[in-house]
């Protein structure tokens, strides 16, 4: 099976749900999300997560970026979005997809950079506090 590497800039809370799936999955959206975004490469999920969590008390001041690799051909069904400049690029999950969606995505979620704002207080799980620290 080929599969594409796509990245999720995450905050604490988002994480901790991560690593209570095992690793296997993304959570579901909260009502007010109807749209699931993964973006095409790293370099802007550094940018989301560096620039937008970091001070957001929602993400606990911290962004996590998650790298995963998906079905290759499960995503071509989704347009790639571009919401910016150059790499700016991402799919938009309909929530009610997102159950599907994760059943395509091939072994696990992977962090692959952490950031952590001056507010930041680390997570009460001792498992997933060593894993970010």
């Amino acid at each position: 099976m080929k599969t594409k590497t796509l990245y999720r800039p995450v905050g604490l809370k988002e994480l901790e749900l991560i690593h209570a799936s095992g690793w296997k999955f993304f959570p579901p959206r909260l009502s007010w999300q109807p749209i699931f975004y993964p973006v095409m490469n790293e370099a802007y999920a550094i940018e989301i997560a560096t620039k937008w969590n970091l001070d957001d008390e929602g993400s606990g001041y911290s962004g996590f970026v998650t790298a995963f690799d998906m079905n290759a051909s499960f995503i071509k069904k989704y347009k790639v979005e571009n919401v910016g400049g150059p790499i700016h690029n991402e799919l938009w999950i309909p929530a009610e997809e997102l159950e599907e969606f994760n059943k395509n995505i091939v072994g696990e979620i992977r962090i692959t950079k952490a950031y952590f704002g001056m507010k930041y207080t680390p997570p009460e799980n001792e498992e997933l506090k060593e894993i970010i620290k």
